[in-house]
C-alpha cells in the first residue's frame, strides 16, 4: 500500500490524499486550500468562482494523475465531511469517479448549494457509505467510523489492502458533544496494530484558543443571552450543529424566539431528526427571516422549494425591531444593511466562529454599527478540532507502526510526543 499526500502535508485545509494498492487508487478528500504559500488566508469567495484552468494556473489544484482530467482516473473519492477545505474542489474532478460519503455529508452539501453558492454532491456519483459497514472498492476494503467535528455527518476511514491497514481520521475533536464516537474507534481497533495512522494536527501550529468544551460553551451562551437587555445576534455557521443547538437552547431557556435565516431553517429541515435537534420551527418557538439579499434573488430568478417550506413562519425586520429583547436572531455580516441604520440599542452580537474572520472589512463595519447603537460583539467560540493535548491522547490510544500528520502547519511537533512519526512533503509517496 502506498500513501501520497498531494495537499495537506504542511498546511491546514485543502486535504487531498491518495491511497494506492495494486491497480486501485482512492482519493481521500478534495479540499479547497484555506491559505496561500505565504500563509495568508485565501479569499474563499474569489477562488470558489475560479475555473479549473484558473485554479491550475494559480497552483491551487493538486497534481493528482487523472483526478481532474478523466484520463487514468482514480477508482473513488472518499469525503470525510462537507467543509470546503475537504470538498471544495469536487466540482472540478472527473465526473466518472464515484464519490463515497455519509448521508449527512450529502445533506450538508445540499444546504450549502442552495444557500451558500457551494456544490451539491451529484446524485449520479454519490455512493452512501454507512458506519461500520465494510465496502469493497477494487482491491481495497473501506470501513467508515463516525467522528465528532463541527459539522454533521463526519467520518474517519479504515482502509485495508494487501495485508496493510491504515486509518484516516479526517477532522475530529474530543471536547465536543459526541466524545464517545472516538472511544468507539479506539475500541474497534483494540488488540490490533495499524500500519499507518493519518491524523489531523490542526492545533500543532494553531493556538488552542478557548479550551472550553461544547457543553461549557453552551452554558456560557445561555448566560450571555439571559443577561442581554436587547436583541441578541447569533453569528455562526448554520452547519455547525452543536453551535446551532446551543443558540436554540439559549433562546428556549430565556423565553426568546429563535429567528433562523432561510439557510439555517433548511439545515434544520434536512438533518434535525438525524442530529437529534429539537426544531423550534416545529415547536412554535422559532421564526424564519428572509434576508434582503435572498429576497432580491427570489425577485430576479424566482423562488425554490426550500424557501417555500418556511413561509408560514416568516418574520420581517419591523417585527424584530419592535420587540428586540424577545429574539435571538441568526446573523451574518451581509445582513447589516437589512437594519437600515436601525440596529436596536444595546444589541449584543455573539460571534461564534474563528476570530480571524472578525478582522475582515465587513465585520469592521458591523463593529462600527454596534458601537453607534451602544451594543457590542462578544466572542463565544471553541474549536472544531482536537485540542493539542487531546490530539496526543487520542493518538497514543491507537497502536500504529507509523503516525502520518496532515492538516497541520507544524507536523514536526508530533515528534515531541511520538518516536514513530513519518513526515512527508506534498506529492511524496510513502510506503506503508
Amino acid at each position: 500500500m502506498q500513501l501520497t499526500i498531494f495537499r495537506g502535508s504542511k498546511e491546514v485545509g485543502g486535504n487531498c490524499i491518495e491511497v494506492q494498492s495494486g491497480n486501485t487508487r482512492i482519493i481521500l478528500d478534495v479540499g479547497m486550500p484555506l491559505f496561500d504559500q505565504q500563509g495568508q488566508a485565501y479569499d474563499g469567495f474569489a477562488i470558489s468562482r475560479m475555473t479549473a484552468v484558473e485554479l491550475e494556473n494559480n497552483g491551487i489544484t493538486p497534481k493528482v494523475p487523472g483526478l481532474f482530467s478523466g484520463a487514468n482516473s482514480p477508482d473513488a473519492i472518499l469525503l470525510s465531511h462537507a467543509h470546503l477545505d475537504h470538498v471544495g474542489l469536487l466540482r472540478h474532478t472527473a465526473h466518472s469517479i464515484p464519490v463515497y460519503a455519509s448521508k449527512g455529508t450529502s445533506k450538508m452539501m445540499l444546504a450549502g448549494s442552495v444557500y451558500a453558492n457551494q456544490q451539491q454532491l451529484p446524485r449520479d456519483r454519490f455512493r452512501k457509505i454507512e458506519p461500520s459497514q465494510a465496502v469493497s472498492i477494487g482491491e481495497m476494503t473501506v470501513t467508515a467510523f463516525p467522528v465528532d467535528h463541527s459539522i454533521h455527518g463526519c467520518l474517519a476511514f479504515l482502509i485495508e489492502a494487501s495485508g496493510k491497514r491504515m486509518l484516516y481520521t479526517g477532522d475530529l475533536r474530543l471536547h465536543g458533544m459526541r466524545r464517545r464516537k472516538h472511544e468507539q474507534i479506539i475500541m474497534a481497533l483494540e488488540g490490533t496494530k495499524l500500519d499507518a495512522l493519518v491524523v489531523e494536527g490542526t492545533h500543532f501550529g494553531f493556538d488552542d484558543g478557548n479550551k472550553v468544551t461544547e457543553y461549557g460553551l453552551q452554558a456560557e451562551i445561555i448566560e450571555y443571552v439571559k443577561a442581554a437587555p436587547s436583541l441578541v445576534l447569533a453569528s455562526f455557521s448554520p452547519q455547525n450543529i452543536d453551535r446551532l443547538r446551543s443558540f436554540m437552547r439559549a433562546a428556549k431557556e430565556t423565553g426568546r424566539t429563535f429567528v433562523a435565516d432561510a439557510y439555517t431553517a433548511f439545515v434544520l429541515h434536512l438533518i434535525g431528526a438525524d442530529a437529534d435537534l429539537e426544531n423550534p420551527l416545529k415547536t412554535g418557538n422559532g421564526r424564519v427571516y428572509f434576508p434582503n439579499s435572498l429576497k432580491v434573488k427570489i425577485q430576479r430568478w424566482g423562488t425554490n422549494r426550500a424557501n417555500e417550506l418556511f413561509r408560514d413562519k416568516e418574520i420581517d425586520m419591523a417585527e424584530i425591531i419592535q420587540a428586540p429583547e424577545k429574539n435571538v436572531m441568526v446573523f451574518r455580516s451581509s445582513m447589516l444593511s437589512d437594519f437600515d441604520g436601525r440596529i436596536p440599542s444595546r444589541t449584543l452580537c455573539l460571534y461564534s466562529t474563528w476570530h480571524g474572520y472578525c478582522q475582515r472589512p465587513d465585520w469592521q463595519e458591523v463593529q462600527k454599527a454596534l458601537d453607534g447603537a451602544g451594543g457590542k460583539i462578544t466572542h463565544v467560540h471553541t474549536s472544531g478540532h482536537a485540542l493539542s493535548s487531546d490530539l496526543v491522547k487520542f493518538t497514543k490510544a491507537i497502536e500504529t507502526r507509523a503516525i502520518v500528520p496532515v492538516h497541520s502547519f507544524e507536523p514536526e511537533a508530533f515528534k515531541e510526543h511520538f518516536s514513530n512519526v513519518t513526515l512527508s512533503t506534498d506529492g511524496e509517496t510513502i510506503e506503508i
